[in-house]
């Protein structure tokens, strides 16, 4: 039996709409109809007989081939593009897919003006190593900040303060601190960050250094989040930035690349602002001191009272913790904590299946302390990025 998939309308079509095909149940109704036309209207097709088989396997053949149809006309653009498809698309862009990332920190490093340090490691108040670059020299005022990068990789956390030992023991470099809390490693880059990346690395190629500046940290390796402000006037601003200035924070990333990055791409005559230095030279040599800042962590603390219902367990407030904590810790540099976006992630919604019928929220309140809780909200400066963990966030149940 032989018959066309176009005359019958059942193979995908691309319209200036995109591609479309019918459902399995069209292609099988279709098909029973045409064997019905040669073989006769008494044609027994039910499930249990054999031609009844062969045309649900004639049906999905041709349904998954206009599903491979699609899947392949969906993998030529970034936006529907899936997994190893996606990753070639964006390659057009001069971009690629991160990978999963190790932690790393900005280390302070002292000693005697000139020391060289090769393969250098610091030690972590919890054991864990931490790599500095391959050889690195102290300055000429004794001190050196350098990008080091943990052994391990994924979530390594190292609080400020914590990296105080040298594992390799140096003539001439005494000691060694990280002034800032190390930038956690991330898995690898999903799909859905993969193409918001995409879409901003078109910005590379922009008609404002501002914009390009930031598509182009936002491609740098490590980097999870960054925030640029610029002060295009005479007069320090509302955040203390100097006139004709640019101030980028950046969480993660290399230190010195980010400074490159920042060099390069600014625009002519703008300063630079910011709490870490780094020292890049140009194409002819010349030394140019780059200014930038890494975020400060704001802890939120978190009160919520419940009223308990029938139903409701210890594991549902620990989901509570859970979601709240999560969404604090999505919030982007300098975005304020506001009390009424709290309540949709404490109420889980549809993601926990319904356990937000067991309890009712009687209070809610906020602070960057324990005892500071309040019903307000908590405004985030600029250079500083709200962070939380489900121990910062208390929940009391009454009946």
């Amino acid at each position: 039996m032989a018959f066309n998939l176009d005359a019958l309308g059942l193979s995908a079509t691309v319209t200036a709409q995109g591609i479309s095909a019918p459902d399995y149940q069209t292609i099988l109704g279709s098909i029973t109809d045409y064997f019905r036309q040669i073989y006769g209207a008494d044609a027994y097709l039910e499930p249990d007989s054999k031609d009844g088989q062969m045309v649900a396997l004639m049906a999905l053949a041709i349904h998954d081939a206009n599903n491979t149809a699609i899947s392949v006309y969906n993998s030529f653009s970034p936006a529907t593009a899936l997994s190893g498809a996606l990753s070639s698309n964006v390659k057009i862009n001069g971009i690629k897919r991160q990978p999963a990332t190790f932690s790393g920190v900005d280390l302070l490093l002292t000693g005697e003006p000139g020391t060289e340090i090769i393969n250098g490691v610091a030690v972590d108040s919890n054991g864990a190593r931490w790599n500095l670059p391959d050889n690195v020299v102290i300055g000429i005022d004794g001190t050196l900040s350098v990008t080091a990068t943990c052994s391990l990789p994924g979530a390594v956390a190292a609080l400020s303060g914590s990296i105080t030992q040298i594992a390799t023991p140096t003539r001439g470099w005494t000691s060694v601190t990280n002034p800032l809390a190390a930038s956690v490693g991330t898995a690898a880059e999903t799909d859905p960050e993969l193409r918001a990346r995409q879409s901003r690395s078109v910005a590379l190629s922009a008609l404002t250094p501002f914009v390009a500046l930031d598509g182009a940290i936002a491609s740098i390796n490590g980097v999870t989040r960054h925030k640029l402000y610029e002060n295009d006037t005479g007069a320090i601003d509302k955040n203390d930035i100097p006139g004709h200035s640019l101030a980028a924070i950046v969480e993660g990333g290399d230190l010195l690349t980010i400074a490159q990055v920042i060099r390069g791409k600014k625009g002519q005559g703008v300063s630079t602002w910011g709490t870490q230095t780094a020292l890049v030279t140009d194409l002819y040599g010349n030394p140019h001191f780059i200014h930038f800042s890494r975020p400060t962590n704001v802890p939120v603390f978190v009160a919520i009272t419940l009223k308990a219902f029938q139903g409701y367990t210890s594991q549902i407030g620990e989901q509570i913790k859970t979601e709240v904590a999560n969404y604090l810790n999505s919030l982007g540099i300098g975005d304020d904590v506001l009390i009424s976006r709290l309540y949709s992630p404490a109420n889980l919604g549809v993601t926990s299946g319904g356990n937000a019928r067991y309890y009712d929220i009687v209070d809610l309140r906020i602070g960057i302390t324990r005892e500071s809780r309040l019903y307000s909200n908590i405004t985030i400066p600029y250079d500083h990025v709200p962070m939380s963990h489900s121990d910062n966030i208390t929940i009391t149940v009454t009946l």
